[in-house]
This record gives structure tokens, sequence and C-alpha cells, in this order.
């Protein structure tokens, strides 16, 4: 196991950091002190040294008026670690948080806040750090801003460490679990923990993290949940009992380990004493998954999973009241529809702002925005202009699914991918190209691979695809839905990617078409399909569901079904 270094604040007090003083100017005003802690950490077993950094971000050095100190102050910092230490150790540029939450919750902007560590990462980057450690973020969105700007700034590998609560979740409410997959479908080096807790607490999230992701993870707890005696933060956890629980974090395959508030070079130093004789485990090898987040929610799609419902109520098209209250700027119906939807059991809610004259990013991003903020469940944003996407997706706090992509436009298409891979967006590919409908399911195969053979060189993953079969419409057709379903099963075949389709496509110009939706629903399930766009309020698409989920061998003891017998009865 790898070992980083411990607190730096409460170091700084033991050596005469006086309160309200900024910890950071201690690397131009005090350089022997900061090298003297950087030194004291290696000499205890740190093979990677934080700079003192932690409030060097315009945002945080506004408090002490000394913003247009960033650079130099980064500069002496990186400089004070290799003072101390020399190239014994790696030096990992600290990023801590603003103090301040973006909207909704609070009042800065996403733009605002990625400028503010891009100018700071920046700096770090250019004074020699070797890679950077985004730490103590308690925000989701926070975290999203941070990483994308040190991406921006430098090639260097990032580091990213939530905070939870006693709970188990952040403050806003985000779990280990929600986190570790945004984070690492955004591309980030290393995930884990720190400060938070003490080191009992953040076990659990530790293999909550290590069972959905194969990046390294971290963890630097406190010494302990600070206790105040006579006036003063205590901190309860000694250097013994500190170290007492590095072995099972070794156990679980935490791959870097090292302290926060509180911890000092003794704790360090015994942490390094304990593991010696401790081999580090590897953890089980994660099999690829898909699953898209909301800021509190994960909902996993594929087939090992049940299937997905995907809630298809807050789309303009052929809603005139809906349509209506857009154009003059009210949401109520779109956020009354959100609600009814996940009421009714969606998993997932398909956003559609598609209405004639209006400003449809500024529509897109408030709906986003406010259902983020609404509904606990994932969102899919269904657009395909990448202005409208890009507004999108810096204000929705998880994992969303871009609807959709296709290969009618390669500028489109390349915009698109790029937006999905910096913001950690899953991407729904839809078989289209320029002057074609494909209607065999031959030629829908031939478009899907090229599509996803283009998300893959733009750096997406194959866990970040869904595939669409492209559902037309039977009354045009007298062999679309068999071909649409025989593209489901060439899909699974050939790709292996979870589906995903709009089902009430195949009944549009038909009487009775819940009737004919559920009915092909069912068709569609065995064949693969595993998220369908549908109407979650229909009854025959609600039984289709519970149906589905008993045959298909995800409702233990059919309990589900015997529930929704009953009350049908």
């Amino acid at each position: 196991m790898i070992l980083f270094d411990g607190g730096m604040g409460t170091m700084l007090q033991k050596f005469g950091l006086e309160a309200g003083s900024c910890p950071d100017y201690y690397n131009i005003s005090h350089p022997d002190v900061v090298q003297q802690i950087h030194r004291a950490y290696m000499e205890a077993g740190s093979q990677f040294i934080t700079t003192n950094t932690f409030g060097s971000s315009p945002l945080k050095l506004a408090d002490y008026d000394l913003s247009d100190k960033v650079e130099e102050i980064a500069a002496a910092a990186v400089r004070n670690v290799r003072a101390a230490c020399g190239d014994k150790v790696k030096v990992a540029g600290d990023m801590g948080p603003t103090g301040k939450f973006i909207k909704p919750i609070g009042d800065l902007s996403f733009d605002e806040t990625c400028e503010n560590y891009y100018r700071l990462a920046k700096a770090l980057a250019q004074a020699g750090a070797d890679c950077l450690i985004i730490e103590t973020i308690i925000d989701i969105q926070e975290m999203k801003a941070a990483l994308i700007a040190a991406k921006e700034a430098a090639s260097l590998p990032v580091i990213c460490q939530m905070t939870y609560s006693e709970d188990g979740r952040t403050i806003p409410g985000t779990d280990p679990v929600t986190a570790t997959i945004l984070l690492d479908a955004m591309g980030a080096d290393v995930i884990g923990a720190n400060c938070s807790v003490g080191p009992d607490k953040l076990l659990e999230a530790a293999r909550q993290m290590v069972s959905v992701t194969n990046k390294p993870v971290i963890i630097q707890p406190n010494a302990g949940m600070p206790v105040l005696e006579n006036g003063e933060t205590r901190f309860p956890l000694g250097p013994e009992e500190f170290a007492s629980y590095a072995p099972e974090f070794a156990k679980i395959g935490v791959s870097y380990l090292g302290g926060c508030c509180g911890t000092t070079p003794d704790h360090i130093r015994k942490v390094a004493e304990v593991l010696k004789d401790v081999p580090l485990t590897l953890p089980p090898k994660v099999k690829p998954f898909t699953a898209l987040t909301s800021r509190t929610k994960t909902v996993f799609i594929g087939d090992d999973y049940a299937p997905v419902k995907i809630g298809e109520r807050i789309n303009p098209t052929g809603r005139k009241k809906m349509r209506e209250d857009i154009q003059k700027g009210s949401f109520v119906s779109v956020k009354k529809e959100g609600l009814a939807e996940v009421a009714a059991g969606a998993d997932v809610l398909d956003v559609n702002m598609g209405v004639p004259g209006i400003d449809q990013r500024e529509a897109m991003e408030t709906v986003i925005s406010q259902l983020s903020m609404l509904c606990p469940v994932p969102l899919s944003i269904d657009s395909t202009d990448p202005a409208v996407l890009e507004r999108a997706l810096k204000v929705y706090p998880g994992r969303p699914l871009i609807n959709s992509v296709n290969g009618a436009d390669d500028e489109i298409l390349e915009k698109v991918l790029k937006l999905a891979k910096t913001y950690g967006a899953a991407v729904l590919c839809l078989p289209l190209e320029k002057g074609n409908l494909p209607k065999t399911a031959d030629e829908r195969i031939r478009i899907a691979a090229a599509i996803i053979d283009k998300a893959l060189k733009a750096g997406l993953r194959k866990e970040d695809l869904l595939l669409d079969p492209l559902v037309l419409t039977i009354g045009s057709s007298d062999t679309g839905a068999r071909e649409t379903l025989k593209t489901i099963s060439l899909y699974k075949k050939e790709f292996g990617l979870p589906c995903v389709m709009g089902t009430s496509n195949v009944s549009f110009g038909l009487p009775a078409r819940p009737r004919i939706n559920a009915a092909f629903l069912t068709m569609a399930f065995a064949c693969g399909m595993n998220a369908p766009i549908i109407n979650p309020l229909d009854k025959d698409i609600q039984d289709a569901f519970i149906n589905a989920r008993l045959l298909l061998g995800f409702d233990p003891g059919a309990r589900d079904f015997i529930r929704a017998a009953a009350l049908s009865e």
C-alpha cells in the first residue's frame, strides 16, 4: 500500500498558526515551518506529500484578500515540498473546496467554479506537481467542476476525494457508489474519501467504492470525530488506534492510505509499521456495467438487472398544455409530470424541450436544474443539439443519459461524444445515417457498429453506450416491428450492450395504442430489451413490467407479482 501524508492544518496550528490567519500563506511567510512538516511526514513513511494549498484557489484566498497570490503561493508550496524532500516523494498538488455551493443549492455558477479550480490547477502543474488531488468535497457538482478544470489545465493524474457524513452520504445526499460511478466515467485516475469521519466509518465507504470501480481507491480519514474540550478541538484517535484500521483497508483493496484532520507524522509512522508485513489484497476485477445516476441515486441497466422504466411524458410533442406552458416560461406542468412518473415507478425521466420559438438551451437548463432538485431518479437529456446538451450537462449533478446520437452528421456526433466524455454521461446510439432510414436489422447493425467505433475512438468506454433498435410505426410497414425485435436480438449477439427504445412509436396513428404498446414491449423483453421509454402511468405497461420481472427471474418468490395481482382484484 502506498502512503500519503496526514493533516496539515492541525500541524500548522501546533507551530503557531493563529486563528484567522491564512494557512496557505505560510508557504511564503514561514517556509521553514511548512518544510519541517513535510520532512516529518516523509521520514514517517509518506511516499506522497500534499502541498499546503488546500485553500489556495481564488475564491478561498479572497477571504484573506489574497486572490492575486494564487500562482505565487502554488509555486512556493511545490518548492517547499522539493526543498524538504527532494525527489524521494511524489508531490500532490492540493485543491480544497470553495466553501460555496453551486446553483441551484447555492449562488456559484458551474463556469465560475471551473474557472476557480482551473487557475489553481494550472499554477500547481506549472510549479512541478506530480499529480493533483481534489479533496474534502461534499457537493458532487463542485467535484465535477474541479475535475473538468483539472483535466483542462494539465495532463497530470487527478485524485478525487469526497467527504461523507456519519450516515454514509455527503451533506447533499450523494453516496460513495453514486459518486464513484460518475467520477470513474469522467476520467478520475484515483477515487476515494477523506476527512469525513474516523477510519471505522470510512471502511464501509471504501468497500462500496471498490465494488464499482477498477480505479485505485484512496482513503484519508480524520483521527476520529472531533470533540470540544476546554474550548479546544481535539481528535480522539492516537497513532496506535488509528493505525489499527490500516490492515482492514489493505484487505478491502485500498491502494492509497493517509490521514486528514488530527493526524500527525506519528500516525503515519504507526500506519507504516503496521502495514510492513500486511500484503495488499487486490479486489476482484469489477465486471463492466452501465449505470445512470442522479445526485442521490444510481440505476443499473443491463441483462444482469431488472428492466428499467424510462418515463416518456416530459415531452411537449402532441401535448398542447405542456407546450404552451413551456412557451410562457412556466414549468409547473413539467414538474407535475415528473413527480407523477416517479410515483408510478419510473426509474429514469426522459426530458425533451423541443418547442418551436423558444430558447431550448435556456429551457433545458432550467428544467434539468429544477427536476434534479425535485426528483430523485436519474434524467435522460433528450436533445441532439450540442449547445442544448452542454447547458444541461453543466447543471446536472450526476451521470445522465444523452438521448441520442446518430450517424447523420459527423460534426454533431463528434461534439456530442466529446461532451459525454467530459461530463461523464452515457450515450444512446440511434442507427440513423444521412439520407437513410434503415428498414432492416442488418442495416441497423452496420450503422450502430460505425457509431460505436467512433465513440470508442473518442475515449468513451463500452459501458458508456446504450443502443436504440429504432422503432418505426407498424402503420407504415408490416415488417417494421419484426425488424426492430430482430435488431434487439442482433444487438445482444454482436455488441452485448444495453438496449433502450421509444416503445409507443410502434403504434403511432393506430387505435387502441396502449394494447399494442404493451404487447410489443413484452415481445421486446423476450429479445433482450433493458430500458424501454414508456408511459409509466399506463396500466398495461405496468403489468408488462411486473410480468417481465417475474419471467426473467428478477422477482424472487413472485412477491411483486402476487402483491400486484392482489391489488388488482
